[in-house]
Parts: structure tokens; sequence; C-alpha cells
């Protein structure tokens, strides 16, 4: 019967655009795997990548097909999809993410697997001694603020992919069919024993970022929506307030009509004026929110396939 200590490993890695980085990435991750002492599998999703980065999954692939399979998609569909992908066709027992941009080194792998080890069915990384722009470094910040005030997910650093699962939490998922979701939060509310460690953050090796500023907001409202229903709410609470303040500026407008005899020139005009705006902007807010809940509705609803894979690169 299989131990912790030996069950087998399945590595996912997402790539897309990385041809500069994924040498260095073979160089660095088949020989920390190798050194563990456990059987594994690395999976990579090509996620329509623009540059060689296929070509040269392809020849990793011929130098260890023992280990590496590979899927390739015909379009760009994102990270989270990439991993989907991967999760649907993972062979472990426990399964680790990875980005193939070597920020989260693999040398931290041993670290999770300690964890799990320990006991947990989820570990995730949060990163020590960042090495992104102070922009990024700090939006970060106010974003897990944000997650952790609209939502239950307890998270240190939502943004670090470096992360192990359990067979079990990876099914759970895999079964859940989400559209748009996060995977560290859904993982997160499936696992029963989730943990956290601090792993190593390097510079990104080659190469920039392949997340854009717009990106990463639709992302966390992604996540934000995704798993609470608290932004509904907060606007709730936001209308029935400006409610109250648009009240208390007709009243203060008409005090100062008729008991002071101020504005008779423009009391029409800016009472309309404040009335209308304050009613436009809180309704814009509402459309735009119940518009965000409505379309992830549609998407569930018309269950469209959510990622194309044009060829799978694997040893049977």
């Amino acid at each position: 019967m299989s131990t912790a200590s030996n069950l087998p490993l399945s590595i996912v890695i997402p790539v897309y655009n990385e041809e500069l980085n994924l040498p260095t990435l073979f160089a660095r991750l088949y020989p920390v795997l190798d050194a563990i002492g456990r059987r594994y599998e690395i999976i990579f999703t090509n996620d329509g990548s623009a540059d060689r980065s296929i070509e040269l999954l392809r020849a990793q692939h011929a130098a260890r097909p023992d280990v590496t399979r590979v899927i390739d998609f015909n379009a760009n569909y994102g990270q989270h999809m990439a991993i989907m992908a991967a999760f649907e066709r993972v062979r472990g027992d426990i399964i680790v993410t990875l980005d193939a941009d070597l920020q989260n080194p693999p040398e931290e792998i041993p670290k999770l697997l300690a964890q799990m080890d320990a006991g947990s069915d989820y570990v995730g990384g949060y990163r020590l001694n960042r090495q992104d722009s102070f922009f990024r470094t700090y939006a970060s910040k106010v974003i897990n603020y944000v997650r952790e005030k609209t939502t239950s997910i307890e998270m240190t650093d939502q943004g670090c992919m470096l992360r192990a699962y359990s067979r079990a939490v990876i099914d759970a998922i895999v079964r859940s069919g989400a559209i748009n979701t996060f995977i560290p939060a859904l993982a997160y509310s499936f696992a029963g024993n989730p943990a956290e460690v601090g792993v190593k953050h390097e510079e990104r090796h080659a190469g920039v970022s392949n997340y854009s500023f717009y990106s990463l907001i639709r992302l966390n409202f992604d996540l934000i929506t995704g798993f609470s229903i608290a932004p509904l709410q907060y606007f709730t609470m936001f209308a029935g307030l400006s409610s109250l303040g648009s009240f208390a500026l007709v009243v203060l407008l008409f005090v100062r009509r008729f008991a002071f005899n101020l504005d008779r020139e423009t009391f029409g005009v800016f009472t309309l004026l404040a009335i209308v705006l304050f009613v436009l902007s809180v309704a814009m807010i509402g459309i735009g929110l119940i518009g965000e809940y409505v379309g992830r509705t549609y998407q569930v609803v018309r269950a469209r396939q959510r990622y194309h894979v044009k060829e799978v690169l694997e040893t049977k």
C-alpha cells in the first residue's frame, strides 16, 4: 500500500509564449523531480503560444517521453483553462501547479510535498521577498484585501501559482464544471485541511509577463463574483445610502429656496441635475454588477466548450 511519502506526483505547467524560459525550466525542473525519489509526470499545456514554445515542448517530450506529456491548445484560452485541461488528465495522487517563467523556483516543490506528507490536502505557496514591481506588489495586496472582505477564501497570496493539491481536491474541481474559475480559490473551498508555506520568489528569467493590468483585474473580478454575492449585498446597501443622500440633497435645496429664498434662478435646474446624476450613478453600478452575474449564468447555461485541444503528446 502506498504511503504519503511515495504517492505519484503530477506537475502541471501552463505555457504561453515562454520559448526563452523553457530550456532553463527543463534544466532545473527535471533534476529536482528525479532527486525527490517518487514516480512523477510533467504535463505542459501550450496555451496557443505564438512563438516556438510548442516546438521546444515537442523536443522535450521526445527527450523524456517516460515522464513528459504535452497538451496543445488550438488557441489562447487563458492560464486557468490550461491548468484545468491538465487537471482532467493527471495520473498522480499529488498535483503541483507551477508557472513556466521561473519566478517560483522548481527547487521549492519539496517544501509543498513535505506539507502534503504531513496531512494537508491543499498547500498554497506565498511569495517571500517578491521581485515584482512596486505597483504590482501593492496592487496585489489591495486585491487580496478586497477578496478577504468579500469572500470566505483565506489565502495569504492568491497570485502565487506554486501550489499542491490532493487528488480528491482535483477531482472535486473537475466535477464542478466551473466556467470562469479561479483555481486556487476553488480548491480552497473543497479542501478539508488546507495549509500554506512560504516559497522563494525570483525575477522573471526572460521575457515579459503575459498578464496585462486588465487581465489581472478581470481575473480578480471573476474571483469575487464567482465565490460570493457580497458585491450585490454591498450594492444594495450603497443604493439605500444613495437614496437617503438624494433625499437629503433635495430637502437641502428646498430649504435654501423656500426658507432662505436662495438659488431662485437655478433651483429647478440644480435640483433636477442632482437627482438625475445620483440615480444614474447608482443605476449604472447596479446594472454592471447584475450583468456580471447574469453573464456568468449565461456562460454556464449555453454549455459551450471551454477550450479545444489540438493534440496531446504522451506515452500510454
